[in-house]
């Protein structure tokens, strides 16, 4: 089952409802359950060519779709394999008609042109859409539970989550159902260096919770206007803290990884420089910088897709380098 959402207008500070929104989103994209592994080609115009398997099924977390997007030259180049690029959100990254807000990221068309001039290497990139329960499957549970029990209840009345955070079953979706089902039906490169995981947003914090705790699997994660606070009502550090709390034990030696973060300067994006001087700080003690981390400002930048999709070369280039 699929739908086509249109004409969503925005105004004010409106994107501050990113949990309502997807809320309402769910009622309009989520599948019927039920119909695992059915390939679909989607309707939209793509760079490339674009598949989808409807409600893919888990015994960890709810059916979802998962968009898988080939480059130009995939299916005609037989014996060439490729890097592989897990993204949250995957229904923002490829059609206006399924994005939040009417704005996709035009990841297809991005990475297709970096690739045609040779500037990261060849990759497929899966986007691994969301549902309802968004929230407590991008919310680093390890870290969310270094918090005081207080924090930790008031944080789940203001986001209406549920009593148990879904991020590590999340997790075990990827690396344990889904990963396995790309590498058996892509020409993929199968090992941690090239294989990346990305994310806006909830999405920045779950990418780079799956780095830490996939170690062996995920070289590198880009984490773009990464929601430091976890809130959407008040910017405290409550939710950073513990977060660097959690890194100290488990972040990765550097040398084998690599780290992008970056924020913008306008609306919720306005909230994170603090947060990531803390974070840059953090990472620095640890030896990433300069080789093996990138952090940007963006200034004027904004949380939204359209802000995303003109820097989305910035993380490729990072993460995926050709001449690597």
């Amino acid at each position: 089952m699929f739908f086509f959402i249109t004409n969503i207008q925005l105004s004010g500070r409106a994107f501050l409802s990113e949990s309502f929104f997807y809320m309402r989103l769910l009622f309009l994209c989520l599948p019927a359950l039920g119909t695992f592994g059915v390939l679909a080609q989607p309707t939209q115009q793509v760079t490339g060519k674009l598949e989808r398997v409807e409600n893919f099924q888990s015994k960890y977390v709810a059916p979802r779709h998962v968009d898988i997007w080939l480059p130009p030259g995939y299916q005609n180049n037989t014996s060439q394999q490729y890097a592989v690029l897990y993204m949250h959100d995957g229904q923002n990254l490829f059609s206006p008609q399924t994005s939040y807000g009417g704005q996709e990221w035009m990841a297809d068309e991005t990475a297709a042109r970096l690739m045609e001039e040779g500037k990261i290497e060849n990759c497929i990139i899966v986007g691994i859409w969301n549902t309802a329960k968004r929230f407590t499957e991008y919310l680093p549970a390890k870290p969310f539970g270094l918090m005081p029990e207080e924090v930790k209840n008031k944080l789940k009345q203001e986001r209406s989550a549920d009593t148990k955070i879904l991020s590590d079953a999340y997790l075990k979706f990827i690396v344990k159902e889904l990963k396995p089902y790309i590498d058996s039906h892509y020409r993929t490169i199968t090992n941690r260096q090239h294989t990346f995981i990305a994310g806006s947003s909830m999405g920045g914090l779950i990418s780079l919770y799956a780095l830490c705790q996939y170690p062996r699997i995920f070289g590198g994660a880009a984490c773009i206007s990464t929601h430091w606070p976890a809130s959407l009502k008040e910017n405290t550090p409550d939710f950073r803290k513990a977060y660097l709390q959690y890194l100290n034990k488990h972040l990765p030696k550097a040398g084998k990884h690599k780290i992008y973060f970056d924020y913008g300067t306008e609306t919720l994006d306005a909230w994170y420089e603090p947060h990531q001087q803390a974070v840059d700080a953090f990472m620095k003690s640890k030896k990433y910088f300069p080789k093996y981390c990138l952090s940007k400002k963006f200034e004027g930048d904004a949380h939204n897709e359209l802000s995303w999709q003109k820097r989305f070369d910035v993380p490729l280039l990072f993460l995926l380098p050709a001449s690597e």
